[in-house]
């Protein structure tokens, strides 16, 4: 017996259409770049209702959004003094198939139609389509309607008794952390008892995603000539040295996820003070990145980084006060070293429901090992929501299929064994197994 077949010709002219709209956002491209994802989303949502489906939320957050906890601060500086356009750029879609039902009779599926930035070519090679976005993740959203299609084939009682929601999100990428696209959505109502987040898992569904927050560590010291250097404070060998003490403090198997185990990683990442060869550079920054699985760990480590801060200034100065060309930093490096948390209060997921892990299962959907690390995408923002059950689950992986890199690509074969999944999944919950939990 032939396989059946559920991303067509058509579902692959529409997935090479959306890779040709540019879609990375202003925290990718910064201010003034094309972003084209409300014309994506259009396009999305054209195809969705060839089977039923309609539009039940198109636009923009509000910009109140932008000034609630949590929001991290590079979407504030992107937005600016202007907001409103900062948002219209950026909409968000919900699709919905059925009538408006409560959430333990439906199924939510949350996907992303922003990308990272870069240019990447756009074409159907023999049996993969490369372009950005092609695994992260507008293929695994052409497959999701493949999958939805082909389960009302299947079961009439889609779109009656049994709903089923999309949300085709923007502010996914570049940090955004789905402060102005999913979480409003979910606050909103639109999700279901089983929530499914599309990104590259290797059809794996990953109940876990981790959050993240980014320190800022600044030096605001005084220049200095080349000819006279220690008469400066030199924020070059001062965060570098910070650097080095942070990598080998927090990059431990006791630091790196605040104790919590497998979640959790410490990113020592950018670190400036200038260009040039001929001036002692006396400020300068260094950012941390933390991602950790659980509130409790995100406040360990918080704790920690302040407290390894201050431990490695005193080593600083230890180290340091001896030595003419630096003395006069290592003297003034507590009073000139300062902490700022670029994004922090970020929810991490961490779902458990016995009936919806049974019922994955079931359907053909394995999990994801225990004891692999998470990652962090938009379903943080389900964590505690009551009756639900959430996971990642999607096709390709995002290393293997060069997500955020060059040469990003989806083989067919595993966009359509997501959209089998899929249909699987709603076919078994419409056959009133997702009904009783």
């Amino acid at each position: 017996m032939t396989a059946p077949t559920h991303v067509s010709a058509a579902d692959q002219r529409l997935l090479l259409d959306l890779l040709r709209l540019p879609t990375a956002g202003p925290l990718e491209t910064g201010p003034g770049s094309e972003c084209r994802i409300g014309e994506a989303q259009s396009r999305y949502a054209e195809a969705a209702a060839g089977f039923g489906m309609r539009v039940v939320h198109d636009g923009p957050a509000d910009p109140s959004v932008l000034a609630r906890e949590g929001v991290p601060r590079t979407v504030t500086d992107a937005a600016g003094d202007d907001p409103v356009a900062f948002l219209e750029a950026q909409p968000n879609l919900v699709l919905r198939l059925g009538p408006e039902l409560p959430p333990e009779n439906v199924v939510m599926f949350n996907v992303h139609l922003d990308t990272v930035a870069g240019d990447l070519p756009v074409r159907l090679a023999g049996k993969r389509i490369e372009g950005r976005g092609a695994i992260d993740a507008k293929g695994p959203a052409v497959a999701l309607l493949a999958g939805i299609r082909a389960a009302c084939e299947r079961e009439p009682s889609l779109g009656r008794t049994t709903g089923v929601l999309v949300q085709a999100v923007a502010g996914e990428e570049g940090g955004a952390m789905g402060v102005y696209g999913t979480r409003p959505l979910v606050e909103a109502g639109h999700y279901g008892r089983l929530n499914v987040f599309c990104e590259p898992t290797g059809l794996l569904a990953l109940a876990r995603a981790t959050a993240s927050m980014t320190a800022r560590i600044s030096v605001a010291g005084n220049d200095a000539v080349d000819d006279e250097p220690a008469r400066g404070h030199n924020a070059t060998v001062l965060l570098g040295f910070l650097a080095q003490h942070l990598a080998r403090r927090l990059g431990g198997a006791d630091g790196a996820d605040g104790g919590d185990g497998r979640d959790g990683a410490v990113c020592i990442a950018g670190l400036h003070t200038g260009h040039r060869h001929n001036r002692v550079y006396g400020s300068g920054e260094l950012l941390v990145n933390l991602s950790y699985g659980s509130t409790a760990a995100a406040r360990r480590l918080e704790r920690t980084m302040a407290a390894e801060i201050r431990q490695g200034l005193a080593e600083f100065n230890a180290a340091f006060a001896g030595v003419p060309l630096l003395a006069e930093t290592a003297a003034a490096a507590r009073v000139i070293t300062g902490l700022r948390w670029d994004k922090r209060g970020l929810p991490a997921l961490r779902s458990s429901d016995t009936w919806a892990e049974r019922f994955l299962l079931e359907a053909g959907i394995p999990a994801w090992p225990a004891s692999k690390p998470a990652f962090t995408c938009d379903a943080i923002w389900m964590a505690d929501v009551p009756g639900t059950h959430t996971v990642v689950f999607g096709p390709g992986e995002l290393g293997r299929n060069n997500a955020h890199a060059a040469g990003e690509y989806a083989e067919l074969g595993e966009l359509e064994r997501f959209a089998e999944a899929v249909a699987r999944i709603l076919t078994r919950f419409a056959q009133h197994e997702g009904k009783d939990s």
